[in-house]
């Protein structure tokens, strides 16, 4: 579909009308965009009805807010305590399978997690370097001031333990030099006080240095900010009502062991651990896409795309293990602006940044479980569908009262798409 009529300027499009969009009043925008794209009043008063002052402060051309579903994972069992977790996905299947990887983990008494560390990285990157190693060593014998400067340049952080800790520099071929900055954030998740550590630095040491500087900004690859979640669970705590737990765990151990050596594999593998992650994070006003590309940058970390979790068998236990870079935040930014945020962390009964990163990792843990054991024993569709079915019942146009009946009849049928659903609810309404 073409949204303009003819080829229409950059410039033209950056002032449509007398003025740029984004300095056109929120009802004016409206207008706009329902009278070019012909939206009937009914969907322009959807539009409307949707929007909220607060989320118009969120996002450049606001127009409408986009809701999706929350809802709770229950019996997450982390270092002896029980969660619920508010998640927030439109995919029906996700909190159940978290709530049902919860329950079978909690029968080896919960998961165990642990923060390894809470830094993030920024990185300083010089380019068009003729003497890296010398570069180098100057970087490095510079590094007290290096730190000095950042944290003169918020110097907030320090109020609260926080604050710039260490450097690091990394000569790469041809003449490319990065330097790391490593910083204790707090509680935030750091990327606006990272940042501005960095200029700050930059700044600093360029009469310092001779080397042109080409950016100054923060890794999304948190390797100095990792935590990990156990899980050692008997086996007998994965049987299915056809086969038996032993046989089950040894299949979930072989899966773990195939996701580390085929890439096909482990992007679905993880894909199904973020299903997870992703949810809670969401509901916890976080950067999920920041979480994601650090997430999956880490899964390659030895030269190949690998699965995140590990699984094995001994001694009639299966024992599972994830570990993942997460730099969340549990103050600032968006989570300051989403009311939901905040009462979604009372929910979930997490305190501190490094609550959430060991809540989070362990929900990935349990998701993974989950997924494993129904894909190995009935299939991932059967236990899928039956949820995607209530999907189906409402696109068809099912009441709430009608949802129930009208999936017991969808899951009897061989064939279920939107024409059946919407023929077995005509015969539904008939009855």
């Amino acid at each position: 579909m073409k949204v303009w009529d003819s080829p229409i300027s950059l410039k033209e499009v950056t002032h449509l009308g007398q003025e740029p969009f984004y300095k056109k009043s929120y009802q004016d925008r409206l207008t706009e965009i329902s009278e070019r794209h012909h939206l009937t009043a009914q969907e322009t008063a959807q539009l409307m009805a949707l929007a909220n002052e607060r989320d118009g402060q969120l996002v450049e051309n606001y127009l409408t807010t986009y809701g999706l579903p929350e809802g709770i994972a229950t019996g997450i069992r982390v270092n002896g305590v029980t969660h619920d977790v508010p998640m927030v996905v439109e995919e029906p299947s996700v909190i159940a399978a978290a709530s049902n990887g919860g329950k079978m983990t909690a029968l080896g008494g919960g998961m165990t997690a642990t923060v390894l560390n809470r830094q993030l990285t920024g990185q300083i990157v010089f380019q068009k370097v003729t003497h890296p190693a010398d570069l180098a060593a100057k970087l490095t014998q510079l590094a007290p001031e290096i730190l000095k400067t950042a944290n003169a340049a918020h110097p907030s952080v320090l109020t609260h333990g926080a604050g710039a800790t260490d450097i690091r520099v990394r000569p790469m071929a041809p003449d490319w030099v990065s330097l790391d900055l490593q910083v204790d954030v707090g509680e935030a998740m750091g990327a606006n006080t990272m940042n501005t550590m960095l200029e700050a630095v930059a700044a600093w040491l360029t009469p310092q240095v001779n080397a042109p500087i080409l950016m100054s900004i923060l890794s999304n690859y948190a390797t100095e900010c990792l935590t990990t979640a156990t899980v050692k669970i008997p086996v007998a705590a994965v049987a299915t009502k056809t086969l038996s737990g032993a046989t089950v765990a040894a299949q979930i151990a072989a899966a773990s062991q195939f996701a580390k050596v085929d890439s096909y594999r482990a992007a679905t593998h993880n894909k199904g651990i973020m299903n997870g992650v992703d949810a809670v994070l969401i509901a916890m006003g976080n950067d999920w896409r920041a979480a994601e590309s650090g997430i999956h940058a880490y899964a390659a970390r030895n030269g190949q795309y690998e699965g995140l979790s590990t699984w094995r068998v001994e001694n009639e236990m299966l024992s599972g293990e994830l570990t993942l870079p997460l730099a969340v935040g549990f103050v600032g930014g968006a989570i300051n602006m989403l009311p939901l945020s905040r009462l979604n962390q009372q929910i979930a009964g997490v305190e501190t940044a490094r609550e959430l990163m060991m809540l989070a990792v362990s929900v990935g843990l349990a998701q993974n479980l989950s997924a494993l054991r129904a894909l190995v024993s009935d299939g991932i569709q059967q236990g899928h569908m039956r949820l995607q079915y209530k999907s189906l019942a409402v696109t068809a146009g099912a009441t709430t009262d009608e949802v129930p009946t009208l999936v017991a009849k969808l899951t009897a049928v061989s064939h279920a798409d939107l024409a059946t659903a919407q023929e077995l609810l005509q015969e539904l309404r008939q009855e």
